[in-house]
């Protein structure tokens, strides 16, 4: 097809004009300069670690303290029935810094976590397969439904995000380009759904046990035996997929694409108009996803003898249950293993992993990856481990919890305005895991005060945290996502590229937040495996 059929009689219609300044835009700039005055995240945390000794200090001299709600025996509970300030500045204080600095890091809930899952997902994207994957499952769609597909498979992909961002959102475009659309519309629904909805899956992710481990901390404030799995949003999440995909398609269909019009291909780069990287694919990278698909199978029958049965291992030892038991306590395990077999059945037939030395490298590559995540994570460790020996974090909650209860918010709705700080906040630190464990420590101790479960307050944040992922600047791959658009039109700016990621924004967090009060409190389903919808201090 030539560049006049796709542009039509009418002639292009070009993306609007990053120059032209309105009042949304300009909003969003303050949104963008505003960001910008925010340090590094790694910085953010040394300085919120720094600040919490010294408020500690200045509260544990002033003696600061509240009455504890919990009853009398509870675990955690002082004599007194009081929650008192911790000075982290007198020499017990600083002793206990010195001495724990090392064990803060290496005892964070979410790092051995991570590390264990990435072995695994290092070694499925190294061999190809991840890449193959996403490949398939878009190309082999329909015209018709090219949309869904894409769509579908950046919900999917956010499993191992960097595949849906570095993979399937130029694919989109390219393949957008070669049906005669405008590819950038293409990038925006897959870019809609690895971002937007990025907490979205039918398959547990390194999200979900990162998330957990933080929000665990968070918990143990207030219970310090509370335990929350991996799968503590799976249920609610699973569904999510196609709640995501069914807005997402339709706001491409009937808002983005209409609004781009035609697409005038005089301002691409030339090389990207070549569709070589949406070529099918090859019989022998369809023998390795065949391969692949009989390890996940063989894994998925492993994981079943280990839980189903009444002998099966994995089942609590005690009691038998299997929602409370090593098999979901332990997930970041079966993380490994699925990843670690599927990609090795794939990477044998395809050629890219012959021995023992290839996997090892797939491995080395994934936690090569997390280098900076590990520098965040020493410093948010740090920061944790510091708001919880004070007590503040305890002291914040009851005092914010009493707040509510005085202003008779703490029924469902106030989930609507926890939603949109959240939502709020991720336009200014864009990193789910930062924002999370910058926020539960205040979030999920006053929540769970008022009568919620950190399963839900969990799945909550992920509404608020996944719908302005796409608008805001400051997300990690919002760059990358911005210099692939530019190679389609140059004159493709960030006001371009918000203004055309707004319609999912505002569809995704309306729509997910209705099924969100739905789920939980209009039908009383579970979000995920054993998690409870209600904490009863205590």
């Amino acid at each position: 097809m030539t560049d006049a059929a796709r542009n039509g009689p009418e002639g292009p219609t070009p993306p609007p004009s990053p120059g032209k300044r309105n009042a949304f835009t300009r909003f969003l700039d303050g949104v963008e300069w505003l960001g910008n005055l925010l340090p590094h995240p790694v910085t953010l945390f040394a300085i919120l670690a720094l600040s919490m000794v010294l408020l500690s200090g200045l509260f544990g001299w002033m003696g600061v303290a509240v009455e504890d709600p919990r009853p009398l025996g509870a675990a955690g509970r002082s004599e007194d029935g009081m929650i008192t300030a911790v000075s982290l500045m007198n020499p017990d204080g600083l002793r206990r810094i010195f001495t724990g600095l090392v064990s803060n890091f290496t005892s964070f809930a979410p790092l051995g976590v991570v590390l264990v899952a990435m072995l695994g997902i290092g070694v499925a994207e190294r061999s190809g397969l991840l890449s193959a994957a996403v490949r398939a499952l878009v190309l082999s769609a329909s015209p018709r439904i090219v949309t869904v597909a894409i769509v579908f498979a950046g919900v999917i992909s956010n499993t191992a995000s960097e595949v849906g961002y570095v993979v399937l959102i130029p694919l989109a475009g390219a393949v957008y380009y070669s049906l005669g659309r405008h590819p950038l519309a293409g990038m925006a629904a897959a870019f809609a759904g690895v971002s937007g909805g990025y907490s979205a899956n039918l398959l547990i992710g390194t999200i979900d046990p990162l998330l957990a481990g933080i929000t665990e901390e968070a918990a143990q404030l207030i219970d310090p035996a509370y335990q929350v799995t991996a799968t503590a949003s799976y249920y609610f999440m699973a569904a999510s997929t196609f709640l995501v995909t069914i807005i997402g398609s339709l706001v491409s269909i009937f808002i983005v694409e209409p609004k781009l019009g035609r697409y005038d291909s005089s301002r691409a780069d030339p090389a990207v108009l070549n569709t070589d990287g949406a070529a099918p694919l090859s019989g022998q990278e369809r023998k390795g996803l065949r391969m692949a698909g009989l390890a996940l199978l063989a894994i998925l029958g492993l994981m079943a003898l280990t839980l189903l049965p009444e002998w099966g291992v994995l089942r609590d030892p005690e009691t038998g249950d299997r929602l409370r038991s090593p098999f979901f306590t332990g997930f970041a395990v079966w993380i490994l293993l699925f990843f670690l077999a599927v990609g090795v059945a794939y990477g044998k037939v395809v050629g890219t992993v012959k021995n023992d030395r290839d996997v090892i490298d797939g491995m080395a590559s994934g936690l090569s990856t997390l280098g900076l995540y590990l520098v965040i994570v020493f410093f948010a460790a740090q920061f944790v481990a510091f708001f919880n020996w004070s007590n503040l974090g305890a002291i914040s909650a009851v005092n914010g919890a009493i707040f509510l209860q005085n202003t008779g918010m703490t029924g469902p709705a106030i989930f609507i305005g926890f939603i949109a700080i959240c939502a709020f906040v991720n336009l200014m630190i864009g990193s789910a895991s930062a924002q999370w464990a910058l926020t539960a420590p205040i979030f999920v101790p006053m929540l769970m005060l008022i009568g919620y479960s950190p399963e839900v307050i969990q799945t909550a944040y992920r509404i608020g945290d996944s719908t302005t992922n796409i608008i805001t600047p400051m997300m990690s791959y919002f760059g990358l996502i911005l210099a692939w658009a530019t190679r389609y039109d140059k004159n493709v700016g960030i006001g371009t590229m918000i203004a055309m990621m707004l319609p999912y924004s505002i569809f995704f967090t309306l729509a997910w937040s209705a099924m969100f009060f739905l789920w939980v409190f209009g039908f009383g389903l579970p979000v995920g495996p054993g998690s409870p919808t209600y904490y009863a201090p205590g």
